[in-house]
């Protein structure tokens, strides 16, 4: 049996190719990357999600003994006999009389903790970087306050300046930082044909799926033999190139914009990188600097598309990093201290709610919502019935390609839920279906009026939202934000107020046949 100095574990989401561990090969180095039983139960995952993270692991490792280095692939059925990832890297040390054990440090707290407990008699343990991110963890300290409203624009226009992103000098490229504002277009019918068919690839990950059966791995969501997502380097170089050209052009224009009419045209002008950033396949500052190498080569790119991706890059996915690490008991916060079990349409998408029929059976065809899609459709429905944020939080964690905690958290039950009580937001996202209506073609045959409050046909987020406002008045009443909505409710009428209550009550009763 061959014996190595060294033992260096590789996680799902450490696929960097670019890490400095692997610019050279090191004789006696044994990388290890393993499908783990506790990795694909820790929460019940879409099916496409865990396909994606082992097909990349698996391609990474076969890339790796390609370039020379001494790699072990570990599948569901030989990870079987450990019973957690610190049972599997003692066995190994054992097993090849290691005398050193390396990992890069995990990007959540559980496996973090999990690492930062072993000790092994004889071995020598060191834990390095990623390599991956903009911000090393040892200065969020410079951005990020505990327990206080940490706002994303001025950690954004910091970053910009820091890293020269869209700079002329000191001043932000076109004159104004931010250009949101023009970022908010619905799409009409004219628009619809232009969509770009969606880049897909065919993985063949049957393998894979036989392997989830025969260890009884619970799941949900529609499975694929041959996966979508791109889970090679290659495919993802070939995925940024393909949104930097038919997709950046018209991103920021309608990055909020939402459709039922795109069945075929479902990721719509969004780039859906984020599996592959999160997986550490691409790294932000790659995927930036083509982005912006684009836009400076195309004219039919403006400021304000690439200021809109560059944003959500290196302003809101580095934010929601520092968030999640500045704030060990996140996972505890639950401002409005919602308790209700989450709907069981969330696992079938059959309901009559046309909004989140749409966007829950998407993401269970494909593992993917865009942003707007998870805050103000899936995201306003549980803040306003007031869903459990657990509940909240594993449905996103476990339905999402590009769920990892680190993102995930912050993002669900700070900026959907409001559970942080203002962390990252500076009010809730909450909304009634006329923002539903305005933003997107949901509502034009659904068996709900978006215009009517209390009716029986009523669409159930009109009282349901004004029921938030006045449920929560001591809590949100003093926020200058949300000034104008209690002047607009305190003007009601009692009797219209009552009757708004009382229908949702009657909405919030029958949840489930909703």
């Amino acid at each position: 049996m061959p014996q190595y100095d060294e033992i260096r574990i590789l996680l799902g989401d450490q696929l960097n190719a670019k890490h400095s561990w692997f610019q050279e090969k090191q004789d006696g180095c044994l990388y290890v990357l393993a499908e783990l039983h506790q990795e694909a139960q820790y929460t019940k995952h879409h099916v496409q999600k865990i396909c994606a993270f082992f097909d990349a692991m698996n391609h990474f490792a076969q890339a790796l003994q390609k370039a020379g280095h001494e790699c072990l692939y570990l599948n569901l059925d030989d990870t079987e006999p450990y019973k957690n990832l610190v049972h599997l890297i003692e066995s190994l040390i054992e097993k090849y009389n290691a005398k050193v054990f390396s990992y890069q440090l995990p990007d959540e707290y559980r496996l973090r903790d999990q690492l930062a407990d072993l000790q092994i008699e004889g071995c020598k343990v060191l834990a390095y970087s990623t390599e991956h991110f903009y911000l090393d963890e040892s200065e969020f300290g410079q951005y990020f306050h505990k327990d206080k409203h940490n706002r994303m624009e001025s950690f954004y226009r910091k970053m910009r300046k820091r890293y020269s992103v869209l700079m002329d000098g000191d001043t932000p490229l076109g004159g104004d930082w931010n250009y949101d504002k023009k970022n908010r277009n619905t799409l009409k019918k004219s628009d619809l044909e232009a969509i770009p068919e969606p880049l897909v690839f065919a993985n063949d990950v049957s393998d894979i799926l036989k392997r989830l059966e025969r260890h009884n791995i619970k799941t949900f969501g529609n499975a694929h033999q041959l996966l979508l997502w791109p889970t090679t380097r290659q495919q993802a170089r070939k995925l940024l190139k393909h949104f930097c050209e038919s997709c950046l052009p018209r991103f920021g224009q309608f990055q909020d914009a939402m459709t039922k009419a795109s069945q075929h045209k479902w990721s719509l002008y969004h780039s859906r990188l984020s599996f592959a950033l999160n997986a550490k396949i691409l790294s932000p500052k790659e995927v930036i600097s083509t982005a912006i190498k684009a836009f400076e080569q195309n004219d039919n790119i403006d400021i304000a598309q690439i200021e809109g991706f560059v944003r959500q890059i290196i302003g809101w996915r580095e934010f929601v990093r520092g968030i999640y690490w500045t704030h060990e008991d996140y996972r505890e916060k639950n401002y409005f201290n919602a308790k209700r079990e989450l709907p069981s349409y969330f696992w079938t998408g059959e309901t009559k709610m046309r909004c989140l029929s749409e966007a829950i059976t998407q993401s269970l065809d494909y593992a993917y919502a865009h942003h707007i899609q998870r805050l103000m459709i899936t995201g306003n429905f549980c803040l306003l019935t007031e869903i459990d944020p657990d509940q909240v939080d594993d449905w996103y964690l476990g339905i999402y390609v590009d769920a990892i905690e680190w993102v995930e958290m912050p993002n669900t039950r700070g900026m959907s839920q409001f559970a942080d009580g203002g962390i990252i937001a500076t009010k809730p996202y909450a909304a009634s279906a006329n923002y539903v209506h305005k933003m997107s073609d949901y509502c034009q045959d659904c068996e709900y009026s978006h215009k009517e409050k209390h009716s029986e046909n009523a669409c159930p987020l009109n009282s349901l939202y004004w029921r938030f406002i006045a449920h929560n008045e001591e809590k949100l009443s003093q926020n200058h934000r949300m000034n104008m909505i209690y002047s607009v409710w305190n003007k009601k009428a009692q009797e219209e107020k009552e009757l708004i209550l009382n229908k949702a009550a009657g909405v919030l009763r029958n949840i489930e046949s909703l």
